[in-house]
């Protein structure tokens, strides 16, 4: 009864805070949709679970959390306090520069003498592999190993943690040290309140970006004299015309099993989102593929699959090595990937043919015409520390307040010998002046609370910086300033609740891997085979819980 009540009031509470800075009004599984090297965007690696804020500025609530937070630290007084020692996660991504490690570098170096100097903590890194991180945090966790602050980008994972007492209370350490989180990522924090709870400092994305977008071969087109596509029906006479002229494969697409990327804009957008239930329901992780309209989109992948429009086999493409050297080949006409994933392949092909080549555009109209385009949350990962460690959360909130103040912040994630633009843009170290100096391959990694820097969505700005500093010439500044202004063009969140139902945390993993091998059964069957295909696939869908999931979904939205 206790959970029940719980969870009750942690919905109401948030969506409290979700409807005051108009949420439902705006809109991993997958890779980090993140600007490419060099530029000045803060990177936001997504998650596919990750729920979010609003890129609004926050309401009443954080804005009093804020205060509270600034008079609290003022009360704090010194914050050179006794010598406190904590370890800090961070992911190993098997890229250190020669002679380092993730944990002892450069940057890790300067950390920790600031953190000393400034607080009398004593930090010391203790590594994740990127790859299956949050297996290795369970591990963790569960045999009480886990360090003093870990992280997750899994809404359901940390709900789960937070719900069954695995996490230390951060209210208290909040209000007396966390007044530049709440300054400077407050847009991100309400997600984090269970009940009148936090359990998690909640990290500031930088640079506002969908999470997915498309591109089509503009030369292509004016091959075939043909218009740029408006939606989905004269997507598909390009698609046609590309086949029937023999220019290549229409469309590109790779088969990697932990994300819904290549599919579900489309899919997605044959489902009208008639009110916030239905869109909290059908969140744009690939849920919205269990909505009923979402057939006739995948009928329609099925039908184009099976006329030679779509990358035949992509399934087997696990690693995107194909799909990837398919595009820089010009062997593809049309792809719908991550944001900037495709950029290098198209770095390579635009310098090889010497012209502009793929174009970002936005032609998944919806029932009624307009467009959707799903963008990620202001706030990126939970950042939490393990109950175990509950003696020390002062020191933690120390550490990831101080790491809150942009002037840090940007040090971290472009390292302290970063240079900057005329506009005071900090751009990222070259690879080679990166390695030489031993800083990470990621800087990011250890930049886990704060990206929201002044400039990164001033997009002008932004793109102006990015074609100065680009590292061949593969793209005019007009493709750039377009690239924002497509991606802007129908910009929408979905709703979002801060608890997540047993059924999902008990199913959800599971359902989610089995979603995106369904829609790839279903895309690559015979076309006269699709009906019994979608049938018994979906049944094994809801057996697994996928009706459970939604149904509690449905439950949790008419109790808030």
């Amino acid at each position: 009864m206790q959970k029940k009540s719980l969870l009750k009031k942690s919905l109401a509470i948030l969506m409290a805070a979700t409807m005051t800075m108009g949420l439902a009004a705006c809109g991993d599984s997958g890779d980090s949709s993140t600007p490419e090297s060099g530029s000045a965007g803060g990177s936001s690696e997504a998650g596919g679970d990750a729920a979010a804020d609003s890129g609004d500025a926050a309401g009443g609530d954080a804005a009093a959390d804020s205060g509270d937070a600034a008079d609290g630290e003022e009360a704090a007084g010194d914050l050179f306090g006794e010598e406190v020692d904590i370890r800090v996660m961070v992911w190993d991504r098997g890229n250190a520069a020669p002679g380092t490690t993730t944990e002892d570098n450069t940057l890790t170096q300067w950390i920790k003498d600031q953190v000393k100097e400034k607080f009398n903590i004593n930090v010391t890194y203790i590594s994740v592999p990127r790859s299956g991180s949050d297996d290795q945090l369970n591990i963790m966790m569960t045999g009480g190993q886990a360090p003093d602050i870990v992280f997750t980008y899994d809404q359901a994972l940390y709900y789960n943690y937070a719900s069954n007492g695995g996490l230390a209370d951060l209210s208290d350490a909040y209000a007396k040290y966390g007044s530049d989180i709440a300054k400077y990522c407050e847009e991100a924090q309400p997600i984090s309140m269970i009940g009148d709870q936090k359990f998690a400092v909640m990290k500031q994305r930088g640079t506002e970006s969908a999470r997915h977008m498309s591109y089509i071969r503009k030369d292509w087109l004016d091959e075939l004299n043909m218009e740029m596509p408006t939606n989905k029906e004269e997507l598909g006479e390009y698609l046609y015309a590309v086949k029937e002229k023999g220019l290549g494969t229409p469309w590109g697409m790779s088969g990697r099993g932990d994300t819904e990327k290549m599919f579900i804009r489309f899919v997605g957008s044959y489902v009208p989102l008639t009110d916030d239930k239905t869109a909290y329901m059908y969140h744009d992780d690939a849920y919205i593929v269990a909505a009923p309209e979402a057939k006739e989109g995948l009928k329609v992948l099925n039908q184009w699959y099976n006329d030679g429009l779509i990358t035949n086999e992509f399934p087997t493409d696990t690693t995107e090595d194909a799909y990837k050297a398919d595009i820089s080949n010009g062997k593809v006409g049309f792809v719908l990937d991550d944001v900037y994933n495709p950029h290098a392949s198209f770095e390579v092909l635009n310098n090889e043919i010497g012209h502009e080549t793929f174009v970002p555009i936005d032609c998944f109209d919806t029932p009624d015409g307009s467009y959707r385009t799903p963008f990620e949350y202001r706030y990126a990962m939970f950042v939490m520390v393990p109950k175990a460690s509950e003696s020390k959360v002062d020191a933690c909130m120390k550490y990831l307040n101080w790491m809150a103040d942009p002037s840090v912040a940007v040090n971290i994630r472009y390292t302290p010998d970063h240079e900057t633009t005329e506009q005071g843009v900090a751009l990222d170290l070259k690879d080679e002046v990166r390695q030489e100096k031993g800083y990470p391959g990621t800087p990011d990694d250890l930049s886990i609370v704060n990206l929201n820097f002044d400039w990164v969505n001033d997009y002008d700005l932004m793109a102006q910086v990015e074609y100065d500093n680009q590292a061949t010439p593969w793209t005019t500044l007009e493709w750039r300033q377009d690239f924002y202004k497509v991606m802007m063009g129908s910009k929408y969140r979905y709703p979002v609740l801060g608890a997540i139902s047993e059924d999902e945390q008990t199913y959800g993993p599971d359902v989610k891997n089995r979603l995106v091998q369904f829609v790839y059964n279903v895309i690559c069957c015979p076309t006269d085979q699709f009906e019994s295909t979608y049938e018994s696939g979906y049944s094994e869908l809801v057996n697994a819980g996928l009706q459970k999931i939604l149904d509690g979904r449905a439950a949790a939205w008419d109790a808030q």
